[in-house]
């Protein structure tokens, strides 16, 4: 028989945390499943200055800390890559590559992941130079030479945000026009340290061993190549939410998203999703803790509602 429980939580990081700290806390059984160890992004970020509480805190302890919250009042943890969900009414089927379980409601936390470049030494220098969000890591490069790859609205408006920091942010973008909103363009183009490379395609994050130094680029329609010397490479090409497994629920939008309400609550009664898999703006630990929260006591409400009609028809 498939194991069963009262809500499973897919995906561990800081949003499905909070969402199986308060499930459990309100005395019900809950399964807390990633394919990966708990934490999500948190464990490939050195320093998080941006949560309430810590002036600084390495990730991986963040995570740690928010880990024993999350199970203190009897959530389990366990790994397993999500196949698919099926909605069966009052139950749902949850299917992982090693088990089958049975829940009357699911909390969608699996995030999203940042398009990658694909290039040399972007990933060698992850947390070392090489960004995803200005928000989360423009404060380590005060004063100092960045770059922003990307031309729509998240790679200029970022790299706005980093203008009031660094000392100059090169904007590197394959064709010859923006792709932002003219009034991001505008801003942008008046902005003193804002300096812009166009046609161009980075061919390497370049870097001692320790920490980025810069970036090769070359230019699509030349041939030209130049190294561009930078401390930081911030790089918005896409965001891509991890939702494949849950197409066929009808929950997500034309580009993969999962819309919901304010309640968290998506199409499908007893399907919830939060944090970086929702369609919103902002994405960071404290929106996703703050999503989690209401998710979970908003399951509590729905599965207290649930059991009472079939205490009613019984």
């Amino acid at each position: 028989m498939a194991k069963q429980y009262d809500v499973i939580v897919i995906g561990a990081g800081p949003g499905g945390m909070t969402a199986a700290l308060y499930a459990s806390r309100a005395n019900l059984s809950v399964l807390l499943l990633d394919r990966g160890i708990y934490g999500g992004q948190m464990n490939n970020t050195a320093a998080i200055e941006n949560y309430p509480g810590f002036s600084s805190i390495l990730g991986p302890d963040l995570a740690e800390n928010m880990y024993k919250g999350a199970t203190q009042f009897g959530a389990e943890y366990a790994y397993g890559s999500v196949e698919k969900v099926e909605d069966k009414g009052t139950v749902k089927i949850v299917t992982t590559d090693t088990e089958t379980y049975e829940t009357k409601a699911v909390v969608v936390a699996t995030g999203s992941e940042y398009r990658k470049l694909g290039v040399p030494g972007e990933d060698s220098y992850g947390g070392r130079g090489v960004s995803y969000c200005a928000v989360c890591d423009g404060a380590f490069f005060k004063g100092r030479e960045v770059v922003v790859v990307g031309g729509g609205d998240s790679a200029i408006e970022e790299g706005l945000y980093l203008t009031q920091l660094a000392s100059k942010v090169t904007v590197i973008h394959r064709r010859d026009q923006l792709r932002a909103q003219k009034i991001i363009q505008d801003r942008a183009f008046a902005n003193d340290k804002m300096n812009f490379v166009w046609n161009s395609n980075v061919q390497e994050v370049l870097g001692d061993d320790m920490k980025v130094t810069g970036v090769r680029v070359l230019n699509n329609q030349t041939g030209e190549e130049q190294t561009i010397e930078a401390s930081g490479v911030f790089i918005y090409v896409g965001i891509l939410p991890k939702t494949e497994q849950f197409s066929g629920l009808g929950i997500t939008n034309e580009d993969g998203w999962i819309e919901t309400n304010d309640q968290m609550e998506t199409s499908v009664p007893g399907i919830y999703a939060i944090g970086d898999v929702r369609a919103k703006d902002l994405r960071q630990i404290t929106t996703a803790v703050g999503d989690g929260g209401v998710a979970g006591q908003q399951v509590f409400k729905y599965i207290e509602a649930l059991n009472s009609d079939l205490a009613k028809t019984n």
